[in-house]
């Protein structure tokens, strides 16, 4: 039986990041599992590009370090903003690699709490007790699938998340649904592939990232006005980027200005650089779609117009609904144990649970520290706030953390 201090479950950047930091603190045993930049990788369609820009792209490293400057010179290798996905990979493996290279790839079966701490159960039947555990699983078991395509098979629907390329889509009828960034760039990746592509969307008008007023701000009031206003952390429309940049104020705010904060900083927009690529793309907008059913190899959808639409597949761009209990490691009175609200994990400092000892960093903690916790930035507070949590308390320790991250980026 092994034993470690800290245990990390899931190595993509807020694993990555999270173990790099722990991993400073002197005489701290942190063992990591999971396989790098695994949802990246496996679920997200070849020739993507990030819609976040530079500085927020990088995965927080001790001391500012392994940046993706760092990266390029080291690999050879050049690219820019947008920064296209099969770079970002690279440049994950790259870190892991630098960071961890004792990275545990054994996937872990269950997980069961025990007295003061962790049994983890490794597939191959060994075991692991852990004093804290950090659970940075990512979102790959929170696609949300709308119940009016339930009923039908993968062949005939399924999620923006199941595909690597669409080439086999070449010549088919394919119905998009959803407006956010993925619908709109698989879409363009569908179009691109010689799909005959339909966009169908709730939303009255698509969203389009970097519009007049961010445009106005940017280019024609000056730097200065441009700071002031936006956040390097490329979350948030004006003004409201500096505030949810800084977790440590978002969660101190009354809880309806925490919701409508994050409602307005994370709501479904596209990246301007898709609009030359979707000009060619109908968009029925303002619809939604009432029932689906499958019509021999193809499949029937009814939108709430009356409208019909026979086609070959649709494909859903509906995102992700986080629910802590669905990972499927974590034992069943482990994970119902878990204080929620709709899923979500209620966090205390340190993205600490309600379950003593228990960590969630990512997708799962944006209720209770603000959208900063969707997007790779949030790997920089994070990790410092997680450190502060786990070894706060030592002599000497001088981690900048609850720092704004308009300082630690800027």
């Amino acid at each position: 039986m092994t034993k470690c201090d800290v245990a990390i479950i899931g190595a993509g950047p807020y694993g990555l990041s999270a173990t790099a930091h722990l991993r400073t603190v002197k005489g701290l045993d942190v063992h990591t599992f999971g396989e790098p930049m695994s949802f990246w990788e496996g679920n997200m369609p070849k020739g993507m590009l990030l819609r976040s820009g530079w500085a927020a792209s990088h995965i927080a490293g001790p001391n500012e370090s392994l940046t993706m400057e760092e990266y390029q010179a080291a690999s050879r290798t050049h690219f820019s903003s947008p920064v296209p996905l099969d770079n970002f990979v690279g440049y994950g493996h790259w870190y892991q690699r630098q960071a961890l290279p004792d990275l545990d790839q054994r996937k872990i079966a269950r997980v069961e709490s025990v007295t003061n701490g962790f049994k983890l159960i490794l597939e191959a039947g060994e075991t692991v007790i852990a004093r804290r555990l950090v659970v940075a699983a990512g979102i790959g078991l929170f696609t949300y699938r709308p119940p009016e395509f339930a009923g039908l098979p993968r062949s005939l629907a399924s999620h923006t998340s199941e595909h690597l390329e669409f080439q086999r889509f070449a010549g088919k009828q394919v119905l998009v649904v959803g407006s956010g960034q993925s619908a709109l760039e698989s879409a363009a990746l569908l179009h691109e592939s010689g799909a005959e592509v339909e966009i169908v969307a709730r939303a009255r008008q698509i969203r389009w990232l970097g519009g007049l007023v961010s445009k106005t701000i940017h280019y024609s009031l000056g730097p200065k006005i441009s700071k002031i206003l936006y956040a390097p952390t490329d979350v948030g429309p004006a003004g409201i980027s500096q505030v949810v940049a800084r977790p440590d104020l978002v969660k101190r705010l009354p809880r309806s200005v925490q919701d409508w904060l994050r409602k307005r900083s994370i709501r479904p927009a596209g990246a301007r650089w898709l609009v030359a690529r979707l000009q060619n793309v109908p968009m029925t907008l303002g619809r939604s779609i009432v029932s689906a059913a499958p019509v021999g190899a193809r499949v029937k959808v009814q939108l709430d117009d009356g409208s019909e639409r026979t086609i070959d597949h649709a494909l859903l761009g509906t995102g992700y609904r986080v629910d802590v209990s669905k990972y499927d490691f974590l034992a069943p009175e482990l994970g119902q144990s878990i204080s929620r609200f709709q899923g979500y994990p209620r966090l205390k400092e340190g993205f600490e649970a309600s379950v003593p000892g228990l960590h969630f960093i990512g997708a799962p903690a944006v209720w209770s520290f603000g959208p900063l916790m969707q997007f790779v930035v949030g790997t920089h507070y994070s990790s410092r706030a997680l450190l502060r949590c786990v070894a706060g308390k030592a002599k000497g320790d001088r981690v900048r953390v609850g720092e704004p991250l308009v300082a630690q980026l800027g």
